[in-house]
């Protein structure tokens, strides 16, 4: 079999109507006296150009981002979700907020989905302050615009005063269709990193000093390293890619800024000097003045800033790919741009791993001085004792944070949720939860329902928060009361990571589900006893699946490759065709099941149809292994007696330009061998040509779908 179809195969493998639910909110009633504050979202499709493209998306009351809904607390909020999508279910998950189980909005989790044209009420009584956010948490829908702001005063007003305040929500945009983007992240595409502009090449690392950490990386069996997943289009503040921050001269004002992106995360710097933070995550924290750092995806931040007397200054939101930015102005005069922060040496291991290493210094501050900071974490202190109950039974439960950036499979301790949904807790114990990230990407980690004690030196001033971010090779320690009941999700925030398994529902053992909210999502999701679920976990008990292929045609011979996939399983149509020096045109076509063990390791049984001289038709088994410098070596055992062995190494010259050679030999044939180079034209074509031992030399082109 020839080099494209194998250089192909290894990319893959390694690369009933329900009514209205107002029903379900009627049993919380406002108390006598309590102000009620009522809200209407309307979820539908409409066009708008974001990214200046006119493109679909779901708005909410029309507009990307959604309204800022404000409370007071101790409030009681009634808010009617109306769906008014055609034919798309949809959610509501109110992040950060605690409240009753049944309205967190995790649809077949807590809350039954919004099936088209109905509407859902939640009713709640605000129990805290600060600054949250909502956002759909079905599917994808986050990444299309279903996204706002939350923002609940406290009693007794602000304990840090300022002259006026206004709400920043940051979000990454993308024109591809968020589906389309999951399918492409899971056929292992680097197209995404060609928008971003950090593909890796050998020329580009001889271009940086860095060919012997290329070399060793590949010897290492180690993927290219990244800090994101997806390129995006836009990047936006308040729906826009600009944006200006209101005040006079020497007015102190509070800016609530969310993270609201699906994936991507923020540098923060101000040309105007440090940023002084009193909130994270909606809960105060003491006042500190940092230089710059990093937000991730989901956290919120207030930040108070004195508007100067002079000058138009920046407020810079620096993707941590380097990608790209958006930006707030405020004053007036001449601009002042804030420092932007250098891209990532993403050939160096060192260099992505110094923020790990930065933060066990005896400095809190090492990492924020670094010209790509890292998060505030160690300078958070709570204004007030957090200190959790001395007299309850504790509990350590230690997740691993797992991946294959190839393959796009991400989960904890190796298993996506379908395969393991749940993390077992007891009411009324303290969870200590280790989160221990093994992979090379940074993970927001949130938990539903429940504040974290952020553990990082700062005893019973350690600050809460709900999402917290574990840097690469590196952990973080939390800990909270078991305090709530029935099931909470718990998953890494990056939209895409979530869907392709990281995520876990945090289930009290001794509190079944409400048995109105039991009846609800059973009627919407039936149980999968098969894998010991009580009730139906609709979307998230099974594995995201996509169909993908490739095909190249050529002056002698055509070849490709049909894939249908989830994480761990393929099932495949694999073809070559040659014609050139040939008497009649020559075929071999496979029929697989592959399954995945490992980034370095599958299996693969089927039967091949062949004219191949004498060759007749056959079933066939073998393995899929990875040697170092990335070699692939495919061992196949069939039915006529024969082995084949295979080895195959791809070279990335440029980051658009390719080379590559395979060699097998069969003992029922003989051997075989091919060479060829491909340069990438768009995410759907390239310019192919390859020379066949059997088949002489062609050219074409290699069509992507």
């Amino acid at each position: 079999m020839s080099a494209l179809r194998l250089f192909i195969t290894f990319l893959a493998l390694s690369a009933t109507t329900v009514a209205a639910c107002d029903t379900c909110g009627k049993a919380a009633k406002p108390a006598s006296g309590q102000r009620v504050v009522e809200y209407d979202l309307h979820i539908a499709e409409h066009i708008q150009s974001p990214a200046g493209k006119p493109v679909r998306v779901l708005a909410i009351n029309g507009s990307i981002p959604g309204p800022v809904l404000r409370f007071r607390e101790g409030d009681f909020a009634r808010i009617r979700v109306h769906n008014d999508l055609k034919d798309e279910e949809t959610s509501t998950h109110w992040h950060g907020l605690l409240l009753p189980n049944k309205e967190d909005g995790v649809p077949h989790v807590t809350t039954p989905p919004i099936k088209p044209g109905t509407t859902h009420t939640f009713q709640f009584t605000l129990r805290q302050s600060g600054t949250y956010w909502f956002h759909s948490h079905t599917h994808l829908q986050e990444q299309s615009g279903v996204y706002g702001g939350i923002v609940v005063e406290p009693r007794g007003g602000e304990p840090v005063k300022a002259d006026r305040e206004q709400v920043l929500i940051l979000s990454d945009w993308t024109n591809t269709d968020p589906m389309e983007v999951m399918r492409m992240l899971m056929r292992g595409s680097d197209y995404f990193g060609l928008m971003r502009r950090n593909s890796q090449s050998i020329l580009g690392a001889w271009k940086r000093g860095n060919l012997k950490a290329y070399f060793r990386r590949e010897w290492d069996r180690m993927m290219p390293m990244d800090v994101s997943d997806v390129g995006y289009h836009a990047f936006l503040i308040n729906g826009q890619r600009q944006t200006r921050i209101e005040g006079s001269p020497g007015e102190r004002v509070r800016l609530r800024i969310i993270n609201a992106s699906a994936a991507s995360y923020y540098h923060l710097s101000s040309s105007a000097g440090p940023l002084t933070i009193i909130a994270a995550d909606g809960p105060p924290v003491q006042p500190v003045s940092v230089p710059r750092f990093l937000m991730g995806i989901a956290e919120t931040y207030d930040l108070l800033i004195t508007v100067p007397k002079s000058g138009q200054h920046e407020l810079r939101f620096s993707t941590q790919d380097g990608s790209g930015h958006s930006s707030a102005f405020f004053g007036q005069g001449e601009p002042h741009a804030s420092p932007v922060p250098p891209k990532p040496n993403l050939y160096q291991m060192d260099d992505m791993l110094t923020l790990a290493l930065e933060e066990q210094e005896d400095d809190p501050r090492a990492s924020l001085n670094l010209p790509r900071p890292g998060s505030p974490y160690r300078l958070l202190k709570a204004t007030s004792d957090t200190s959790l109950p001395k007299n309850l039974p504790r509990r350590k439960i230690t997740l691993h944070l797992t991946g294959d950036m190839n393959r796009y499979i991400w989960s904890f301790d190796g298993k996506t949720m379908a395969e393991q949904p749940y993390v077992l807790i007891k009411k009324g114990e303290i969870i200590e939860l280790e989160l221990v990230n093994d992979s090379m990407m940074h993970h927001p980690i949130h938990l539903h329902g429940h504040f974290f004690r952020l553990l990082m030196g700062n005893g019973a001033r350690s600050p809460l928060k709900h999402t917290v971010d574990v840097p690469p090779m590196s952990k973080r320690t939390v800990e909270f009361e078991a305090n709530e009941a029935h099931d909470w999700m718990f998953h890494c925030h990056i939209l895409y990571h979530m869907m392709s398994g990281m995520a876990r529902v945090f289930r009290y053992e001794d509190e079944a589900p409400a048995a109105e909210l039991a009846d609800t999502i059973e009627a919407t999701s039936p149980p999968d006893h098969s894998i010991g679920h009580a009730s139906g976990l609709g979307e998230h008990q099974h594995d995201m699946s996509y169909i993908w292929g490739a095909a190249s045609i050529q002056s002698n011979m055509s070849e490709g490759l049909l894939t249908w996939m989830n994480p761990k399983n393929d099932l495949q149509l694999a073809w070559e065709v040659g014609w050139e020096r040939v008497d009649e045109p020559q075929y071999e076509i496979d029929l697989l099941y592959q399954r995945y063990f490992n980034p370095n390791f599958q299996a693969f049984a089927g039967y091949r149809l062949t004219n191949d001289g004498d060759a007749k038709d056959r079933g066939l088994i073998g393995i899929n292994y990875r040697l170092p410098l990335m070699a692939w070596l495919n061992v196949s055992l069939d039915t006529e007696g024969d082995a084949r062995f295979t080895l195959a190494k791809r070279f990335q010259l440029t980051p658009r330009l390719g080379v590559w050679g395979d060699v097998f030999y069969d003992t029922g044939t003989r051997w075989e061998w091919s060479a060829g180079a491909d340069y990438t034209l768009t995410r759907h074509a390239s310019l192919t040509a390859s020379y066949h031992s059997d088949y002489g030399l062609g050219a074409g082109v290699l069509i992507r779908f």
